[in-house]
């Protein structure tokens, strides 16, 4: 039996979003409870009751889920709500039952907390770029995302996630844990944000030349990109040019620079970066959206 590209698509979304759980479970569990610091979002405050009265990770994520999804679920839309709760049911699985068949990291503390940062916002970030989440801290984040778009997902999370590693540090009287908690919490705002928006990273060729089209063909040959043709006038003799515009990937740059170059010596180009591009061509990244 054949899958159509629907199907297709829908293995590929669950597939990342089980390595982003997996990811998770292993940054939570097996760096960062050994490390006794204070984590982020709704699993720091599982982790608060689990050091004070011995309750599961997972279950006690579970419980405090139930309420918060039931308020999220008219603003974020029913199809990000039952990708979350399939999500959060997986990871809080994970956590309890999958994570503690691996070691236990038990080296510094330092290196616990950089560990925990890049492996949780890796596997938090696959799950946001597949419009789901882990529930808890994350409907939070989603439904600000909603509300004000212009914020990126990192910054949020990091705003809203301070309050809980001070509070755990508080708790337990460990300066030390909140620092190293906004070490983990910072890395996890930064990690999020630049594997999420740096897959629209690119960079931007400004072509200034005479023949227009002619670097325009070259482009189209090189790299299998389009671009834009603008008019436009030398500063010094007032003479005709013409600028091609055109975005690309990283390695696509140096392709187009040397096509160019070789079509015509005199051009002069301009390469700029651009942290996102949108449109034919790359990725579109949706999240904290209604995708009914």
């Amino acid at each position: 039996m054949k899958l159509n590209s629907k199907h297709k698509e829908s293995i590929k979304a669950f597939a990342i979003e089980l390595l982003g759980n997996i990811l998770i479970a292993i940054g939570i569990y097996n760096f960062a409870m050994n490390a006794q610091f204070p984590m982020t979002g709704f699993s720091g405050i599982s982790i608060i009751f689990y050091r004070l009265f011995g309750l599961p990770v997972g279950l006690t994520t579970i419980v405090m889920n139930i309420p918060l999804a039931i308020l999220c679920y008219k603003l974020l839309g029913r199809t990000f709500f039952l990708r979350s709760l399939r999500s959060m049911i997986i990871s809080s699985l994970l956590i309890d039952f999958g994570a503690p068949l691996l070691p236990v990291y038990e080296g510094p503390r330092l290196l616990s907390a950089i560990c925990t940062g890049v492996i949780a916002g890796l596997g938090y970030a696959l799950i946001y770029m597949q419009n789901s989440s882990t529930g808890g801290s994350d409907f939070i984040i989603m439904a600000v995302k909603a509300v004000r778009p212009h914020m990126s997902i990192g910054k949020i999370a990091f705003l809203s996630d301070v309050g809980i590693v001070l509070a755990s540090g508080l708790i337990f009287r460990d300066v030390d844990g909140i620092i190293y908690g906004m070490i983990v919490n910072y890395l996890f705002a930064i990690v999020t944000d630049k594997v999420m928006y740096g897959i629209n990273a690119g960079k931007l060729a400004l072509i200034v030349t005479s023949d227009g089209a002619r670097i325009a063909n070259t482009i189209e040959e090189c790299c299998q990109r389009g671009s834009t043709l603008l008019k436009a006038a030398g500063g010094y003799r007032q003479d005709d040019k013409e600028v091609v515009m055109c975005a690309c990937n990283n390695k696509q740059m140096y392709a187009v620079q040397k096509a160019v170059k070789a079509a015509d010596p005199d051009s002069f180009i301009i390469v700029l970066e651009s942290n996102e591009v949108h449109g034919e061509g790359f990725h579109t990244i949706q999240v904290g959206e209604k995708r009914e």
